[in-house]
């Protein structure tokens, strides 16, 4: 995903948004994360998914085996030792084993971490910053393979929530191509004209009041 985000073409996407810009009175903002948090929840479910399995199958040990040669696992110190082992793996699998992770989070509190990312993308990038409130945010959180589309209210008055579905998917059909510079430039070409058939029209004295280029924010700290 990191090489997705180091291979975009910076001039090509900062073209296209200015494109669309010439036509409508919208103000696109592209923004690419590598992932929307660091699941630390799932991190510690990890660990109590192990711990559990741990602990339940030393009571059905304790139960059904009479053999010889387990007497260490039944002692106070052997219990700790495999419930400390088997915690260390499941935390260290939920935090690096990403289908494990997505597992352990649920596609409901994912869609909610993403959301709030975009939020908070929405205000860093100051996209509500405008003159008649007609910023949009393009936000692309690849790991989790989602995409939102939010729009100001300026941009809410007349287009619709369920009008920007073919924009989620030409960009969910670039990651899929792992060429996420033509999911984005395709993207933002359909909003210029989604934006010009729903009359958000360029005003005589529009001027270029956010920046045409995507955001990458959360890069640096990902690669550490």
């Amino acid at each position: 995903m990191d090489t997705m985000i180091d291979g975009l073409d910076q001039d090509r996407i900062r073209d296209a948004v200015g494109r669309a810009e010439e036509r409508t009175a919208g103000e696109i903002v592209p923004v690419v994360v590598p992932r929307s948090d660091d699941y630390e929840v799932a991190v510690w479910r990890g660990v109590g998914a192990a711990t559990l399995v741990v602990l339940t199958g030393v009571l059905l040990t304790l139960q059904f085996y009479d053999g010889w040669g387990l007497g260490w696992l039944f002692a106070p110190w052997g219990v700790a030792l495999s419930v400390l082992v088997a915690g260390t793996v499941g935390g260290v699998l939920a935090r690096y084993v990403y289908p494990l992770q997505r597992l352990l989070v649920g596609s409901d509190r994912l869609d909610e971490i993403v959301h709030r990312r975009a939020m908070q993308a929405f205000v860093e990038e100051e996209v509500f910053d405008t003159r008649e409130r007609t910023g949009i945010l393009l936000f692309v959180s690849l790991r989790e393979h989602r995409i939102e589309v939010l729009g100001d209210a300026g941009i809410n008055r007349q287009v619709e929530p369920d009008d920007w579905a073919n924009v989620v998917a030409r960009i969910q059909r670039g990651i899929q191509n792992n060429n996420l510079t033509d999911g984005l430039v395709e993207a933002v070409e359909m909003c210029g004209g989604l934006l010009e058939r729903k009359g958000v029209d360029i005003r005589p004295d529009d001027e270029n009041e956010l920046t045409d280029s995507v955001r990458t924010p959360g890069r640096e700290a990902d690669d550490e």
